[in-house]
């Protein structure tokens, strides 16, 4: 006569609570399959650390396992696994009782000792729940390691479950799915493949999926599906450089080899493995500033795509995994809390990623082989730096914790060469007599060479930063300084160039000649500019236009306005070079009056020519035709 099924009620307020794991704890239903998997991992984990006090524990049944078998004609996905099992009590105990779990139960009895040798997963109890986003009754048939009878747990989630015997011919746990109706894609041999390699490829047991072929008359049989592992989780030095390379083409979808990498372990308060790769070049989707390179994984379980809250917007050029023993995780693990462990992990992701930069900032050239096998010399920053750099100077602004150590990865053109400088490179070069660290900003790198702002500069030997990313103004405003030295544009405000007293006895008499000019001009061209006044930062250019030394530059302004910023018009000085002679031709003019008209059009020429020499346009491009046109008529005759 069989036994009746024993009947218990669910504890918890369980209808509720299994409602809400239903509908609203996971964002994406396949992740039932990860939970099913890490539990039945932590059962194998289990054993084998009992099998070490207990010798017999394993019998003869000594490989451990996880299966998956879909049945589509009775419509159920299994997951079986030959692990510590559960026996009567203990289905009811870890079962019945919502966030309960005998994972969690065994790493609170463990020493700390002990816990190192044991990593469990599936300490989250309601992860089994996540069975019923996909299936509307479970069955569990389980037969503990070492006893002689199994049991089986079922329900449909309404109010309850039973208890009865049941028959298992060895040690471990089934968890039989009986899948919705609308759920049939979870017995689709590549839908289990895929969500394998997806959430659980790197478990450390092998998963093996049941591949009917009979439809096909071939054999059917088990296939491991998972790789079971984890690189990351190596040694280093059992590491191959093809190992890495190969591995990071797998993780980050590239086909070139990636230019550096790290890896590291962090060890205390939390407990971090991490493998991060610099890429060669930039993605399509680098300005999207969500961090999507980086895979975070949970004692090797796949969590999610896109840590945010681990990995800083502008080190979005990192790809690899970050995988924590310890990470806090809501009980779906799809969302991180926020804690201090997660700040602490993120310290040390920015303190390895800024030590990756700063030793291949400090390395030389390097001889690598191109695609054709030809041998070339790189300096592999520079080449980071070329696809990369404008998110190192996002970190100056976005990590103030770091600034002193990323202002020292920032890297420029000058007009010193081709060659990338560093600020600290610059200083050490600066010849005496120097006070501050000159930029100039432009449109693009061949106008930024050729700007008249560099006249008086070059004249002297200083070596000008050339800075052509919109990014770089903003930047300018957060550093100001480096190693005692200022950040001075050489096209705004009044340089202060060293000069002895008779040279600055001379400038003002020059300026002092020219005055009528000064005020002629500013007089005829209005509201176009501040004031126009004599400089000393020409030597070959008759005019310039400067800004106030907390104004925009007109690079940044120009690109304002063509990104639909409403830019209020900023009156700027216009210099003039009191030694050229186009200047003193306007001289002559200023003392006639009745050449005003043409002192006049002179002066828009010459400030139309001082916006084109910056990168900019004239205000009316047809009147500067016809004036430049009217003078070569002039010069002819």
């Amino acid at each position: 006569m069989t036994k009746q099924a024993e009947q218990f009620p669910f504890q918890a307020e369980v209808n509720e609570v299994l409602s809400i794991v239903v509908n609203s704890l996971y964002s994406h239903k396949e992740v039932f399959l990860r939970e099913l998997i890490s539990n039945a991992s932590d059962a194998l984990d289990h054993l084998s650390f009992k099998a070490l006090t207990e010798h017999g524990l394993l019998g003869d049944d000594r490989e451990l396992r996880i299966e998956v078998v879909p049945d589509a004609g009775r419509r159920t996905l299994t997951i079986r696994d030959n692990g510590i099992g559960m026996t009567r009590d203990e289905l009811i105990s870890h079962l019945g009782t919502i966030a309960r779990s005998g994972s969690k139960k065994l790493m609170q009895s463990l020493q700390a000792e002990q816990k190192k040798d044991l990593a469990l997963i599936g300490q989250f109890g309601v992860g089994f729940y996540s069975a019923y986003l996909v299936a509307d009754r479970v069955t569990v048939v389980s037969r503990a390691a070492g006893a002689d009878k199994a049991w089986q747990w079922e329900s449909d989630a309404k109010g309850g479950f039973t208890i009865e015997e049941a028959e298992r011919a060895g040690r471990g746990t089934d968890v039989v799915l009986h899948l919705k109706e609308d759920e049939r894609e979870f017995l689709q041999e590549w839908s289990l493949r895929s969500l394998v390699r997806k959430y659980s490829d790197y478990v450390r047991h092998p998963i093996r999926l049941w591949v009917d072929r009979s439809a096909e008359k071939g054999e059917s049989r088990f296939e491991t599906v998972n790789q079971a592992n984890a690189l990351w989780a190596r040694p280093r030095t059992e590491i191959t450089r093809a190992q890495y390379e190969e591995f990071y083409k797998h993780v980050a979808h590239d086909w070139e080899a990636p230019l550096a990498w790290t890896h590291f372990k962090v060890e205390g308060t939390s407990e971090l493995t991490g493998l991060l790769f610099l890429p060669r070049a930039a993605p399509f989707d680098l300005a999207d500033r969500k961090p999507k390179g980086v895979r975070l994984y949970v004692k090797r379980v796949f969590i999610l795509e896109d840590c945010e809250e681990l990995l800083p917007e502008w080190l979005r050029f990192l790809r690899g995994v970050l995988d924590s023993e310890d990470l806090p995780l809501n009980v779906s693990r799809e969302i991180l809390q926020q804690d201090r462990a997660t700040r602490l992990i993120r310290k040390q992701v920015v303190k390895h990623a800024l030590g990756l930069l700063e030793e291949l900032a400090a390395e030389g050239e390097v001889t690598e082989q191109d695609q054709d096998g030809k041998e070339t010399k790189v300096r592999r920053y520079e080449v980071f730096w070329r696809s990369f750099g404008r998110l190192v100077k996002e970190g100056v602004h976005f990590e103030p914790e770091q600034r002193d150590r990323l202002v020292k990865l920032l890297r420029y053109p000058s007009t010193r060469g081709d060659e990338l400088v560093s600020l600290e490179a610059y200083v050490q070069r600066m010849p005496e007599g120097q006070k501050d660290i000159y930029y100039v900003a432009a449109d693009s790198l061949a106008a930024a060479r050729k700007s008249p702002h560099l006249e008086a500069l070059a004249a002297r030997g200083y070596e000008v930063l050339l800075m052509t990313d919109p990014v770089d103004e903003w930047l300018v405003a957060d550093v100001a300084e480096f190693s005692g030295k200022r950040l001075v544009s050489a096209a705004k405000g009044e340089l202060d160039l060293p000069a002895s007293d008779a040279e600055r006895e001379q400038r003002r008499e020059k300026a002092g000649q020219i005055k009528g000019v000064l005020d002629a001009m500013e007089e005829l061209l209005g509201a176009r500019v501040k004031e126009v006044r004599a400089t000393d930062r020409l030597t070959g250019s008759p005019a310039c236009l400067v800004t106030d030394e907390k104004g925009i530059s007109p690079h940044v302004e120009r690109l304002l306005r063509a990104n639909g910023q409403d830019v209020p018009p900023q009156k700027r000085t216009l210099e003039l070079n009191p030694d050229h002679p186009v200047v003193h031709k306007l001289r002559a003019l200023a003392a006639d009056p009745a050449r005003k008209d043409q002192l006049r059009e002179w002066s828009e020429l010459l400030y139309d020519q001082a916006l084109l020499a910056e990168g900019g346009m004239p205000e009316d491009p047809a009147r500067f035709a016809q004036a430049v046109a009217r003078l070569m008529q002039q010069v002819s005759s």
